[in-house]
C-alpha cells in the first residue's frame, strides 16, 4: 500500500513502541546533555551542538535555541518527507526542549575523556532511537541532504563541511583541547547512532568464488537457509597462466554481521582457497533474509 505523504499517519505516531522509543531516546539525550556536555562546554555535531554553542556565548535557554534552530527544517521534512515525519520530528524537538528547560540533571563527572566518550555514546543512542521512532532529533540530516541536490556532494560530506566549521568555532571560542574532545564526542555518537540505526542485523552482501560451488550452495541453503543469487562468470587469468580460464558460479547471499563469521568459517571447511569479498548494504528486504533455523 502506498502512503500519501500529505497525510499523517496518526496510527504510527501513536504506535506504543514509536512512543516508548521517542521518550526513551529523549531521555538519554537530555541525560547525556546535561550530565555530560553542556556543563563541561563539550559539543555534538549538527544543530545540537551549534546550539550548545549558542548557548554557553549567549546563555539563553537551550531548550528555547534547539527548538528554534530545527523548527525551520520542520517545513523541508514535511516536503521531503511527508507531514508524519515532520509531526513526529516536532514532537520529539518539543520534548527534548522540555526536558532540557525543567529536568534536572546533576554533572556526572568532570573528566575529559570520560565525558566525550560517555557523553557521545549517551547521545548517539538516544538519536538512534528517535530515528528508529520514525523521527529525529537533529535536522541536520535534512539540510544535507537538501544541499546534496543543490551541489552535487554526498550527505556525509556535507555533515563533515558543516562540523568542520562548528568546531572550529568551537575551537575559536573554548579553546583548542575542548575542542579536540569534542571531535572526540560526535564520532562516539556518530558510532551509536549507526548501531542502534541499523544494529547487530546491519545486512552484508557476500560474495563467494570457489571450485566448489555446488557445495557451498548447499551450505548456504541447506544449513544456514539462507537465499542466493548466482552469477555466472569467469575465473582464472592469472599472471603466469592468462589465457588459462573456467566459467564458474559467483555466488551471492545477504546476511547479517552476527551470521557473517559463522558462515565463512564454514566455507573455509570446506574450499580453503575460496575468494570471498563482502559488500555492507544500507537496507535489504524481500526473498530469505532471516535464517529459516
Amino acid at each position: 500500500m502506498i502512503t500519501d505523504q500529505n497525510s499523517i499517519n496518526w496510527k504510527k505516531i501513536f504506535c506504543f513502541k514509536n512512543i516508548s522509543l521517542n521518550l526513551v531516546g529523549v531521555a538519554l539525550i537530555t541525560l547525556a546533555l546535561k550530565g555530560f556536555m553542556i556543563p563541561n562546554k563539550f559539543l555534538d555535531g549538527g544543530i545540537i551542538g551549534i546550539s550548545i554553542l549558542v548557548h554557553e556565548i549567549t546563555k539563553w535557554p537551550f531548550g528555547v535555541l534547539v527548538l528554534m534552530f530545527n523548527i525551520p527544517f520542520l517545513v523541508i521534512g514535511n516536503r521531503m518527507l511527508g507531514k508524519t515525519f515532520a509531526l513526529q520530528s516536532l514532537l520529539t524537538f518539543l520534548l527534548i526542549a522540555f526536558s532540557m528547560t525543567f529536568l534536572d540533571v546533576d554533572p556526572v563527572t568532570s573528566d575529559p575523556l570520560l565525558i566525550a566518550l560517555f557523553g557521545g555514546c549517551l547521545i548517539g543512542v538516544g538519536m538512534g532511537l528517535c530515528i528508529r521512532s520514525g523521527s529525529t532529533a537533529d535536522g541536520v540530516e535534512i539540510l544535507a541532504l537538501l544541499t546534496t541536490k543543490k551541489i552535487g556532494l554526498n550527505v556525509s560530506e556535507v555533515i563533515f563541511a558543516l562540523n568542520t566549521l562548528l568546531f572550529l568555532a568551537a575551537a575559536w571560542s573554548f579553546g583548542i583541547s575542548t575542542a579536540l574532545y569534542s571531535i572526540v564526542t560526535y564520532f562516539s555518537a556518530v558510532k551509536s547512532l549507526d548501531y542502534i540505526s541499523h544494529g547487530l542485523e546491519q545486512y552484508t552482501s557476500l560474495h563467494i568464488i570457489s571450485s566448489k560451488s555446488d557445495l557451498i550452495k548447499s551450505l548456504i541453503v541447506q544449513k544456514f537457509g539462507k537465499g542466493i543469487t548466482i552469477i555466472k562468470g569467469e575465473r582464472g587469468y592469472l599472471p603466469d597462466k592468462f589465457d588459462v580460464k573456467l566459467d564458474c558460479d559467483i555466488i551471492v547471499t545477504v546476511v547479517t554481521r552476527l551470521e557473517l563469521l559463522r558462515i565463512k568459517e564454514e566455507i573455509r571447511k570446506l574450499d580453503p582457497k575460496a575468494f570471498m569479498f563482502i559488500q555492507y548494504i544500507k537496507e535489504a528486504s524481500g526473498g530469505i533474509l532471516r535464517s529459516m533455523n
